[in-house]
């Protein structure tokens, strides 16, 4: 990867940092659509598979954009995405929590919240939506994918049991 090509990947990002509400994972299909669609340098399994090792290590859930930046340009690609996409984010997260605190009860803020969380929660589904297929290779890793979500959705149950069995059927070759 070029220099020229690996800054306009880093612009890229940059932009969708300002535009991650609700976090990182919320821009996860459009540098899906950018990595993968676009430009071609990746494949989605290879994308979910980075997302998936960002996901189970431990650390912010950012950790799978310096492996997208690794894959396509080695260590300058890793810390310059990292960078791109934290400092935009990082920078507009202190300035709005800065005018918050010095006016906490305004009528604008309070709106603004309210409106973003539907939002939010519509650009999780998404990124889990673009998983979904690169993840799953049959009807089994659909079906476990739904058990999953329906386990979630309807117990208190930590997912991390629910991670340990997804692991424990992928190494038995259930899935």
């Amino acid at each position: 990867m070029s220099l020229d090509e690996l800054w306009a990947l880093c612009l890229y990002f940059m932009m969708l940092s300002f535009l991650a509400i609700g976090g990182a994972g919320s821009v996860l299909p459009e540098m899906h659509r950018y990595v993968v669609e676009i430009h071609a340098l990746m494949t989605s399994a290879q994308f979910a598979q980075l997302y998936s090792l960002a996901q189970v290590a431990p650390g912010p859930n950012v950790m799978y954009v310096p492996l997208i930046g690794w894959h396509v340009a080695g260590w300058i690609g890793a810390v310059s995405t990292m960078f791109a996409v934290v400092v935009p984010s990082f920078t507009l997260t202190f300035f709005i929590a800065h005018l918050h605190a010095r006016h906490p009860k305004a009528a604008f803020g309070i709106a603004i919240r309210r409106g973003l969380t539907p939002i939010t929660i519509g650009l999780l589904f998404a990124s889990a939506w673009i998983l979904l297929p690169a993840v799953n290779q049959d009807w089994r890793g659909y079906v476990l994918t739904a058990l999953t979500v329906a386990l979630v959705l309807r117990t208190p149950l930590n997912p991390i049991w629910l991670l340990a069995a997804g692991a424990i059927a992928g190494m038995t070759g259930m899935v």
